[in-house]
């Protein structure tokens, strides 16, 4: 992230497996607002004020917190209206990152086509930040940044070659993302917890028609 300058541009963070998926799932069904926390322990402490403690630290539920990370956590009608803390071990510390952006919007394969549709009609320059895995490149993220670029459709030009090569993948692979990704890092990694559902849910393309977006450190519904 040092090597850009996020201010004027719309920025889309996503965490495929499985952060912004849980957000963005969250919004389909109705929550009031997320607000992102990349620390651990002042995410806890929202709850006393009301707020529904969701996310994980590497993989796994956090002990005390409501909810964990999976998607289907995040369909039911106990989180309509309500107000979430949401941190977990890469996407919202992405988020945090990120938050000086103009604009900063949540994507994952569920909203994808309504991610690519709203920035068609912005005239910003557009960063997609994978939040990977602690630093380091994932697959999952990596596919999804593929996909929004060939939804753009050649109306944003590439600024290096990383987005040629996110490209490239997504186009080679997209009939057959479940498989492929069987043999990634983070699924390896996220096999112990018997996820399988979750990853299948999570690579699946446009379920939902909303585009969370940070304002004043909060994610909405614009």
């Amino acid at each position: 992230m040092h090597l850009y300058d996020v201010q004027n541009k719309s920025v889309v963070v996503v965490d495929i497996l499985r952060a912004t998926s849980c957000m963005v799932t969250a919004f389909a069904h109705r929550v009031d607002s997320i607000t992102p926390i990349a620390d651990l322990e002042e995410c806890k402490k929202m709850k006393s004020q009301g707020f529904i403690t969701s996310g994980e630290r590497n993989g796994e539920k956090v002990e005390g917190f409501d909810k964990g990370n999976s998607p289907f956590e995040y369909m039911g009608e106990d989180i309509r209206g309500k107000k979430i803390a949401f941190t977990t071990t890469n996407g919202t510390q992405a988020i945090e990152k990120a938050k000086q952006a103009s604009e900063l919007l949540i994507g994952a394969f569920l909203n994808l086509s309504s991610v690519a549709g709203h920035l068609k009609k912005s005239e910003r320059s557009i960063l997609i930040l994978c939040a990977g895995w602690k630093g380091r490149v994932n697959l999952e993220d990596t596919l999804f940044a593929g996909a929004l670029i060939e939804q753009l459709n050649g109306e944003a030009l590439p600024d290096d070659d990383a987005p040629l090569a996110a490209l490239h993948l997504y186009q080679k692979e997209k009939n057959n993302l479940l498989n492929y990704l069987s043999a990634s890092s983070h699924v390896k990694r996220l096999s112990r917890l018997n996820i399988y559902k979750d990853i299948e849910f999570c690579l699946t393309a446009d379920q939902y028609k909303v585009v969370p977006t940070l304002v004043n450190g909060n994610l909405i519904l614009k």
